[in-house]
């Protein structure tokens, strides 16, 4: 009853997918079950899941020394995705299963110990490197056939426990390839930007952080509609790109934060974490290798700090590295993930920390409401394209404005968000805000009329070298908006002045 038996998996290392083979040896010896290959604790774990499962399916785990070895040894492995795997290298290795027609074939999922398949994590990014490697089929748990199904040029199998997959093998069996019962998903709430009534500025500055992807500070006293406004932001941004979609998927399936039934994200994500997060939760972290955190998760999309002024000052400056080069890299004992996090930052702070409903009656000194803006540094205000201060609406605004409907604003948005596309895709970019300071400067450099503005403000010192490419990003957004075919000067002094004003 020796023998060698083989099957393949694919494991993911943070946001890169390995090609795991899994070879499983029955040989003469004392009777035990190992896992060697650079395993953590839920994957030595799979002992206790594996051997259950076997015999709980009607077939019989050998009485011998059973190894299981998964190759390449030297990356590190967790997680319960390949238990499937392990159990059918051990079954093809005391002749119960046939492998052969497994060869261009990956297995995940997880195994109860009746035998059942369990869904896991990651399985889009798994199968995504699979296709790529030139694997035809892949053979994942029924809960995950949705997401599955997703990657092109894959034949998909859903099976609902060992006893399947062992039949198929046999050509017994023939795998399902939809998922059970149809799960609806529940509606996604759509907030409207005709709630906000009386704040025609800031409404308009939130239009032109959309059409280029810019990040925002709102300033403002309690109650006045920075919440409100951030969190209709998603509605007026156009969805998302079949690249950018399947992207964004892969980042959510590894984090476990898909929605039953309906996978793929198609509109741009909206996170936003409680103002008493840590690093660790804003950037990624884990035992082993770091998990997706809030920036990566909020990739291609928002990430809202409400509250901003209240998070400490290392969380917040944290916020620099992934701003700057659109991914975010984080070291743990196992290795350094990568993870992308090209996201919208929108921050909304109160000015002062007793923050009362009009200015005058504010008791703070002025020492006071310094340091507590103090917290956002000015390395990370540099990375602020849009600086809005909100003031209070008159109440014949509250009692009697009708506003501008989100529909309206998102074809406006679309309009100039495909003007950049058609500017820069050849270049790779998607959005005004990714292109390159060396582009602005160089192949796309604006006439010295033009660049004028920009020259006064380095002159007197009133911005960075950073800050005269950025607004000269967003001169070319409000360009879009209004459908011209590059920035003037009018357009560019208008980005310094969204640069220059609010905020502190």
């Amino acid at each position: 009853m020796t023998g060698l038996g083989r099957t393949h998996t694919v494991g993911l290392n943070a946001f890169q997918a390995n090609e795991i083979e899994i070879q499983a040896n029955v040989g003469h010896g004392l009777p035990g079950f190992c896992v060697a290959g650079k395993v953590d604790a839920s994957l030595r774990e799979a002992r206790d899941r594996v051997r259950p499962a076997i015999t709980n399916s009607g077939f019989k785990f050998p009485d011998l020394k059973v190894t299981v070895s998964l190759a390449p040894a030297d990356l590190p492995k967790g997680g319960s995705s390949f238990d499937l795997g392990m159990a059918l290298a051990i079954l093809a290795a005391t002749s119960q299963v046939d492998t052969t027609r497994a060869a261009k074939t990956v297995f995940l999922g997880e195994l109860g110990l009746d035998g059942g398949l369990r869904p896991v994590r990651g399985v889009l990014p798994a199968l995504k490197h699979a296709r790529d490697r030139g694997y035809t089929h892949a053979v994942v748990p029924m809960p995950n056939v949705a997401e599955a199904v997703l990657v092109a040029d894959l034949d998909i199998g859903g099976a609902r426990c060992l006893r399947d997959v062992a039949g198929w093998l046999k050509g017994d069996h023939v795998l399902d390839t939809v998922s059970d019962a149809a799960v609806v998903p529940p509606p996604v709430e759509v907030h409207d930007m005709a709630d906000v009534v009386g704040q025609s500025e800031a409404r308009h500055a939130l239009e032109i952080a959309a059409a280029g992807a810019h990040h925002v500070l709102m300033t403002g006293p309690p109650g006045i509609g920075k919440t409100m406004l951030a969190r209709r932001l998603p509605g007026i941004l156009p969805p998302l790109g079949s690249e950018e979609s399947l992207e964004v998927t892969a980042i959510h399936s590894i984090a476990g934060t898909l929605r039953a039934g309906h996978p793929l994200v198609t509109d741009a994500p909206f996170i936003a974490p409680h103002h008493t997060t840590s690093v660790t939760a804003l950037l990624g972290g884990g035992t082993g290798l770091a998990r997706p955190g809030a920036v990566s998760r909020a990739h291609r999309g928002v990430l809202f700090l409400d509250e901003c002024a209240e998070m400490g000052p290392k969380v917040l400056d944290s916020l620099r590295q992934p701003l700057e080069e659109g991914e975010v890299r984080v070291s743990r004992r196992d290795g350094v993930a990568t993870y992308p996090s090209r996201f919208q930052l929108i921050m909304a702070a109160n000015p002062c920390p007793c923050a009362p409903a009009h200015d005058i009656d504010c008791v703070c000194s002025s020492m006071a409401r310094r340091r507590y803006l103090g917290k956002l540094s000015g390395p990370l205000m540099d990375r602020v394209d849009i600086r809005v201060r909100m003031d209070p609406p008159g109440n014949a605004a509250l009692m009697t404005a009708v506003e501008e409907p989100s529909s309206a604003v998102r074809e406006r948005v679309a309009h100039a968000r495909g003007a950049a596309i058609e500017r820069w895709g050849d270049h790779g970019w998607l959005t005004n805000a990714e292109v390159p300071g060396s582009a602005l400067r160089q192949r796309f450099r604006l006439s010295p009329a033009a660049l004028r503005p920009v020259e006064l403000f380095l002159r007197d010192g009133r911005v960075t070298a950073r800050g005269a490419d950025r607004a000269i990003r967003l001169a070319w957004t409000l360009s879009d908006l209004k459908g011209a075919e590059q920035p003037g000067e009018t357009e560019v002094a208008e980005a310094l002045l969204y640069r220059d004003r609010g905020g502190r």
